[in-house]
Formats: structure tokens, sequence, C-alpha cells
């Protein structure tokens, strides 16, 4: 934050201490003076980022806090706000010369100055409604990292004190905290009741955001300055006399004007210059409320009142307990003024707010009672729904976080997330994308590597490692590890695992299903066509009704009977198997699929264990009763039935009709390990149905978020495997994928 520039002169005269201390007593002023010495003997020879020097800073805060009317400790604090960097051990310096008070509010005015950075991100590009969004939640972040109000104040002032640094010291930095100041700063001492802030932050940010309507504003109000001044000597003297004739003591004064007032009304109105009412204005202190009442009728008997323009605010207060009344009345010239009344203690409040709440407190610490005052400010604080949307549910949102059941934390690239009070790092991810939570396997806090179940705390910045693919582990909802608190992660990892064994309950209906298509050899029907015939809208809505067992085995069979009858196919005969995995074959012949050489007339089948299919090289094993059971030669069985009975080996090739196109098929397996994830064993079955492949049993498990699946299915040969296995491997999340 800071660095050697030049040297402040030492021997500098300090400002007179009656600014600083005033109101004091001469035990506070004395700490006061103590606080000065020490700060300009720390700063002597360092400057802030943004080129001003820390001691011009820390003195500029301390009179805009005396200002304020705050008490010594929040006096103290400005002077001192970055003495920790100047002097070795200063906390305990602190502590021992200026109390525990101080210390705290040095360390919460730190920790709010450290969002400085953060706060830039807000914008950056993004639509007008995420960034209104940012910056509401940035107001509140800065209100729940604090647990002594005076600490906001004193950031508020520091952030003065830098704009008014800026409008004499060219930097590229003034738009950014011109931005800031007004979306977020000047709103909120503007809520607070901190006028005289409010009107400043906005003058100096829309200096720097609009400096050419900025200084066409400013033109034509100088230009009018001195008629003005003379108009508004004279009104005071009229009104003045008037009061006195009955009798009612009154302060009277010609009201300041804000140039961004000024603006933002032209706009909102959409009027001139020459039509906004209270270029000239009064303000009207008295004593008693009823004074005000008496005030506002004399003022409408000197000058003709304006239609449309009166407000009540003492008997109808504003959000923030703001009370006065104001009227716009046409002078003898025929022009308008803007009049305001109000007693001296609703002068006070407009003008310091919380500010002199705290001032004006009589004997009450900042002990046992001040979580109470923060929740009475932030009740106050709802009127801040008018800046977003002034909906019900943002107001009770914001009751939620004044109670402390919100945190706010960061991303890496400075935006504010809210989090329920005792989130942790999963629930910050789900709090960000769904996907980005399934996939969380790690999290930095402030740039270190944490426990994934480690409670966040307001203003960290989070950072999550994620892997490539995965999903969630079910040890996340176990409530004794504590890993999410969030209903939303939580509801999220529930719809995961969910659909996960939706997709387990789904394989398993489809291998039911394709089972009893094999046994009566119904392979060739169309399986959206039998689901469209039981009344399910798709297959899969057939295969779980097959896995739930709300669809028998007879009811299958049934169905696909009719459906043979109705395309005029016949049943296939033999023994039930289909033709793919049993055959007749001549010696010699080609007419089969398989060839013995050397046999005769001898029954064949395509052995379970390695699938053979063409061109795979091929032995056969004769069998006790069933014939020959042919197999790839590098099957491991068949080379242990070998090595036990090498006399029951004998030869065998594929026949022609194996590599007739269209007329053979043969069932394989396809093994598959991939990343489990959410509709994985879709995409492979969809892809497998693209391909024209018929899936006839699946088989899955998944361990550690990774699925180990086996398919079996049918095919016409060798190539169209490999094409299979091929496009497999381009589904996403699949790390192997090879014949069984």
């Amino acid at each position: 934050m800071v660095s050697v520039k030049h040297a402040v002169d030492r021997d500098a005269v300090l400002p007179p201490i009656d600014l600083l201390a005033e109101g004091m007593t001469q035990e506070e002023q004395v700490a006061i003076e103590r606080a000065l010495t020490l700060a300009r003997e720390a700063y002597a020879e360092r400057v802030l980022a943004t080129g001003e020097e820390v001691w011009t800073h820390a003195l500029g805060c301390a009179l805009i806090v005396s200002s304020l009317r705050l008490d010594v400790d929040a006096r103290i604090a400005a002077l001192l706000f970055s003495i920790e960097e100047s002097i070795e051990g200063a906390r305990d310096r602190i502590e021992a010369d200026f109390g525990l008070h101080v210390v705290k509010l040095v360390a919460g005015l730190r920790k709010l100055d450290g969002l400085r950075i953060h706060t830039h991100a807000h914008a950056s590009e993004a639509s007008a409604s995420e960034i209104r969004a940012q910056t509401e939640t940035l107001r509140k972040m800065l209100l729940a990292m604090v647990e002594d109000i005076r600490v906001v104040l004193l950031h508020l002032a520091s952030r003065t004190q830098s704009l008014r640094h800026y409008a004499d010291a060219p930097n590229e930095e003034k738009r950014h905290e011109a931005r800031e100041a007004m979306d977020i700063y000047a709103p909120l001492a503007n809520r607070l009741g901190v006028w005289q802030l409010k009107w400043e932050l906005e003058d100096l940010s829309f200096r720097f955001l609009e400096p050419e309507t900025y200084r066409r504003i400013a033109m034509m109000l100088d230009e009018r300055r001195s008629g003005r001044e003379e108009f508004i000597r004279k009104a005071i003297e009229r009104l003045h006399d008037e009061l006195a004739a009955v009798g009612i003591r009154a302060e009277i004064q010609g009201r300041p004007k804000h140039i961004y007032s000024i603006y933002n009304k032209m706009i909102s109105k959409k009027i001139n210059f020459s039509e906004v009412y209270d270029i000239r204005a009064l303000r009207v202190l008295v004593d008693e409320v009823r004074d005000c009442y008496t005030v506002l009728g004399i003022v409408h008997q000197i000058w003709q009142p304006i239609h449309d323009e009166y407000d009540d605010y003492i008997s109808r207060p504003k959000g923030n307990n703001y009370q006065s009344l104001h009227t716009a009345v046409l002078a003898s010239d025929g022009r308008a003024l803007e009049v305001q009344v109000r007693t001296h203690a609703m002068h006070r409040h407009a003008e310091l707010g919380v500010a002199a709440h705290w001032r004006y407190k009589e004997g009450m610490g900042i002990g046992a009672n001040e979580y109470d005052d923060k929740i009475a400010l932030l009740r106050n604080l709802l009127s801040w729904r008018d800046e977003v949307a002034g909906s019900k549910q943002w107001v009770e949102q914001f009751q939620l976080a004044s109670l402390g059941d919100t945190i706010y934390v960061l991303t890496p690239q400075g935006r504010v997330m809210d989090l329920p009070r005792g989130a942790t790092p999963i629930d910050f991810a789900y709090r960000l994308h769904t996907d980005l939570g399934h996939r969380c396997r790690g999290a930095k806090v402030d740039g270190h590597l944490v426990p994934l179940n480690t409670r966040l705390e307001n203003g960290k910045t989070v950072e999550i490692v994620a892997a490539k693919e995965g999903g969630p582990s079910r040890d996340w909802l176990d409530s004794r590890q504590a890993y999410v608190v969030s209903v939303h992660a939580k509801r999220k990892i529930r719809q995961y695992f969910a659909a996960l064994d939706e997709a387990e309950v789904l394989a398993r209906g489809r291998s039911t299903v394709m089972r009893e298509m094999q046994r009566d050899g119904h392979v060739h029907i169309n399986i959206e066509a039998l689901a469209s015939r039981l009344g399910f809208k798709d297959a899969d809505l057939l295969y779980l009704a097959a896995a739930r067992g709300e669809l028998g085995p007879r009811a299958l069979q049934s169905a696909m009977r009719e459906m043979d009858a109705a395309s005029g196919a016949t049943e296939a005969e033999g023994d039930g198997k289909p033709e793919i995995v049993v055959s007749r074959s001549r010696a010699g012949s080609t007419s089969g699929k398989v060839m013995i050489v050397g046999m005769g007339d001898l029954l064949t089948s395509l052995s379970g264990c390695c699938k053979p299919a063409p061109p795979d090289a091929i032995k056969g094993f004769v069998t006790r009763g069933r014939g020959v059971s042919i197999h790839r030669v590098d099957c491991r069985d068949f080379r242990n039935l070998a090595e036990q009975h090498p006399e029951r080996v004998t030869v065998a090739e594929w026949g022609e009709r194996a590599y007739e196109k269209g007329q053979s098929t043969f069932s394989v397996d396809i093994v598959v390990q991939a990343m489990d994830r959410r509709g994985l064993l879709r995409d492979i079955s969809e892809l497998l149905l693209r391909e024209k492949l018929n899936l006839t049993a699946v088989n899955t498990q998944s361990k550690r978020n990774v699925a180990n699946m086996r398919f079996t299915l049918e095919v016409g040969g060798i190539a169209q495997l490999q094409r299979a296995i091929a496009q497999i491997r381009e589904v996403k999340g699949v790390l192997e994928a090879r014949r069984g």
C-alpha cells in the first residue's frame, strides 16, 4: 500500500489542535496530541499507492472524523490508520498508549482498506443488473465485516480524503476510485445519514466521471453567483425580520449547492438548469417542532408557494429518519426559491446521522450494547431497497444478512458472493456453478490450501481447485463431517446421485429387456417400436419399468410375438439360442460360419468367454455333449483347456458365410473406463444406437468417481467393432475403451 517517496518537513507546524479535538475533554485532547505527534514521526517519509503522503491522508481523515463529531478513539484511529506498517510492535504500543478500542478500530479499518483491489472488479464487463447486484452486495459486505459501525465511518472518511487528493493531483486511478465512490460509498453514506460525506463523495466522483458536464454546471453556477448571493442576503434579512416580529428565534442560512444533485434533478425531471428550483435555497433552524410549521406559514405569506413543491418529512420521515419541511416559492423577481425548515436536532441528524448518534449518546461505551446498536442501525438501512428493487424478497434477505446469518466472500476476480454463515469451499463452488461444485477437489483461502470443510469468513478470497471431470462424494452429505451447509449445494449433490442411481436402474432394465429379446430370438425387433406398443413414450421408460418390476417377462414376450406376427416373421427354431452363438457346419463346407477341419457334421458354438468374431484367429475345443466350442487363439480360458486336454483341440477357420455382409452377427464385449458423470451411460448408448449396433447387456460399477463398464453388443465384424471403440474413446470423460 505504501512506498518511500520523499520526506515531509519534520518541523512542519501541526494543525490547530482545536480542530481535531473539538468537543473533547482536556484528557482526550492530550491523547489526540500524542497520537498526532506519533503519526507525524512515523509517516514522515512514506506515501500511499495513490501518490498521497500518508501523513497528509491521516491528517485529512482525522479532520473529517472530527467534523463528524466522532469520539476520541475514532479520531486517534484515523491518525494511526497505517501505523503498523511504520513501527515494529505498533499494536502493543497503541494498546498501551491509547487502549484496546483504538487497536480494534485500526484493525477494522485496515481490513476494509484491503478490499480496495477487489472492489475495482465490480465495474468489469457485465450487465447493468449484475453490476447493481454486485454493488449492493459490496455495501452489505462492508457492514457485515465490521463489529463497530465507526469503522465504516472511518472508511468513508478515508475514501473522501483520497478523492480530495485526486482533485489536486492527477492520477490514472481516480476514475476507478470515483466509480466505486459513486456506486458504493456515496449510497452507503446516504443511507447512514452522513450527508456531508455523501454530497462531497458525489460531487468529487461526478467531477472525475463526467468532467465536461461538471464543468458546465459549475460555470453556470459561477456566472450567477454574485446575483444569487445578493438575493440570498436580502431574503435572509426579510425572513429574519418577519420571524422576529412573532417572537421566533431562528438561524437562517443559505443552503450550499451540490453540483451532482443539480445534475440529477435536471436528468430525472428533464428540465433545464434555469428550471431547477433549489439553485437559490434557504435553510431555517428553530428550537421547537411547532416553530417549524409557524415558519412555514410565514414563508408562504411572504412569497407565493409553488404548487406540488411541498413535502412534510416531519410528520412522515424518510426511511432513514430524515426530518424536515421542504417548500418552493416564487420570489419577487418571479424566480424560484427553495426553503427547508427543521429543528436544530433534526439538522444534527440530517448532517451527521449515525455519527451524531455515537457522539451524543450519554455515557454509553462500546461494550455489551454494541451489537444491539448495529442491529438497530441495519434495520434502518432497509431503505436501501429503493436503490435496488424495493421487493419484499430483498427486504427479507437483507434482514437475514443483518442478523448475521450471511457471510460475504470474494472470487479471485473480485466478485462478491453471499453465503450462509458456516459455509465451506464446497458451498462456494456450488454457488458459482453446479458443474464446478461437482468437480471441486480442493480450495485455497487467501492463497493458502485449506480442507474442504473449512468454515469461510467475511472478506476472504476463495479459489476452487477442480478436476477436469468427475462428481461429488457421498461423504459431502454427511452432516457430521460438515462439508456442506447451504441448502442449494445439498440439493445439487442429491440431484447428482439421484441421476446416477437412475442410470444404474436404466442399465439394469436394458439388460432385462435384451435378455428377453434373446431368449426367443427377437433380437431384430426395434426397441422404440416395442416401447410404443407397450404404451411407453420411449425406450428409457420401457427399461425403467422392466427394472422396477412394473413390466414382466410375459408381457414383453407377448408384445414381441405380436410384432413378429404382424411383420410376417417366424420364430427362430432350435433350442432357443440366437444364431449368433450356435450354428451347425459341415467339415470342408463353406456354407457355415465356422469350418472344423477333419470333422464331420458337428454342432459348433462361439464361446462366451472371449466372443470371437471374424477375422479373429480361432481354434475349436471338442466338448462333451455340446459339440465344438470356438475360441480366439489368445483366449485365456482356451489356453488353460488346451494345456489340460491338448487331444481335444481342433483346427477351425471362418467359413464364407461369416464374411457375408448383413448375413451374420457376432456377440462381442467392449470394456470402458471413464470419469463418472451424469449422462455418461446415456451418451455411450446413444453412440452405439447411431452406429446401428444392438446392445444386449450392460454392466457398470462406479468407485471413487471412476466408472467401469462392460457393454455386450452384436457386430457384423471386427471393422465395425473397431469403429465403435474409436468413437467411444472420443466421448467426454472416457479414459479407456477396448475389446473385452
